[in-house]
């Protein structure tokens, strides 16, 4: 489905732009009118026996710096029933090179590579065990952050499956996952309304550390932190979409700072200079959310925040969530609702 636009000139109050809070229209909104230099490439990549996207939420760069990992919904919205693998990699002329995870997952979400080049995704909704006959009880499944090697083995599984909770051996909704250069583990906990709204940091190993946030709009709280990035200076980055900002903070929770002038953040990505890649997917007066700002995806600087360039959405309105870069300047975008991804090049 193709999601049309047409933008509405709005005045509001937009808080936290660099240079201060001031009254714009959206069409004087500095964060709209940066320049784009991208263009899309629509059929760069090549599904495997004509598989098709379904929702995609998670995109990540390999550790060859070339390949790209992407996290759909098993070709359609939920994997809950599917005999689908929701976990692709494919190489830079994008073929796929290997997929894994069928059956395994309910919900995909957030998906992350680390430094050794291994998998971790977050399971966004559980569903609980259910008994029946020796070999034919389901186990729980969801409400967990997992990590696979290159080749698809589970190698570790956070949460406890099929258990929503606010422990520190539950989750309810992770949305994200990031690893450290330490290796330590961060897990953005809850997807807004009655799930949880907090960060949580594990060791290497698995084992729970601190956790950080409740519900609400101040500084340390979240409304639905949607994704996790880190810049060069070991700073956390957390998309607090409901919020309308990222929040930066160090590794033990402290609050460094706000930024609003990336809109309504869904998908967020730091490249290794520090250059910012935001996904906003619910701004604008068609959501009834942050009207002054357009969807697309904000360049920008993670070391000061200024925008650099603006790549703005005016087709799949509404399902732009997951964004990363390669090296070599590429941007990419998985879309939701519209079921997509696609290549935006220079």
């Amino acid at each position: 489905m193709r999601y049309q636009m047409k933008y509405a000139f709005s005045i509001a109050l937009v808080a936290g732009l660099l240079g201060g809070a001031s009254v714009l229209a959206q069409g004087n909104n500095p964060s709209n009118t940066a320049p784009n230099p991208y263009k899309v490439q629509d059929n760069w990549v090549k599904p495997a026996m004509g598989r098709p996207f379904g929702s995609t939420i998670g995109i990540d760069i390999d550790k060859d710096g070339s390949s790209i990992w992407v996290f759909d919904r098993c070709g359609g919205n939920d994997c809950t029933n599917s005999k689908v693998a929701p976990i692709q990699k494919f190489d830079a002329q994008g073929r796929l090179v290997t997929s894994f995870g069928s059956n395994m997952i309910n919900y995909p979400h957030g998906l992350h590579v680390d430094r050794d080049g291994n998998i971790w995704v977050t399971d966004n909704r559980g569903t609980p065990a259910r008994p029946g006959r020796p070999g034919e009880a389901r186990q729980g499944r969801g409400h967990t952050v997992m990590k696979f090697s290159p080749d698809g083995r589970l190698l570790m599984t956070l949460g406890t499956p099929g258990v929503a909770g606010a422990t520190e051996t539950t989750f309810n909704a992770p949305c994200d996952v990031y690893v450290a250069q330490d290796g330590s583990i961060f897990v953005a906990d809850g997807h807004g309304g009655m799930t949880n709204a907090r960060i949580v940091k594990f060791d290497r190993t698995g084992k729970f550390i601190k956790a950080w946030g409740t519900p609400g709009a101040g500084q340390g709280q979240f409304n639905e932190p949607h994704g996790l990035a880190m810049d060069s200076q070991g700073r956390l980055f957390v998309a607090d979409r409901g919020n309308n900002r990222i929040q930066i903070f160090d590794q033990e929770g402290k609050f460094l700072a706000e930024w609003k002038q990336f809109g309504r953040p869904s998908g967020i990505f730091i490249d290794r200079n520090d250059v910012l890649y935001v996904a906003d997917s619910q701004s604008g007066p068609e959501e009834n959310e942050n009207p002054d700002f357009k969807q697309g995806i904000r360049v920008g600087s993670a070391r000061d925040g200024r925008i650099t360039a603006f790549i703005e959405e005016k087709e799949y309105i509404g399902s732009l969530e997951g964004t990363a870069a390669d090296p070599a300047g590429n941007v990419y975008a998985g879309y939701t609702g519209a079921q997509y991804f696609r290549r935006f090049s220079k």
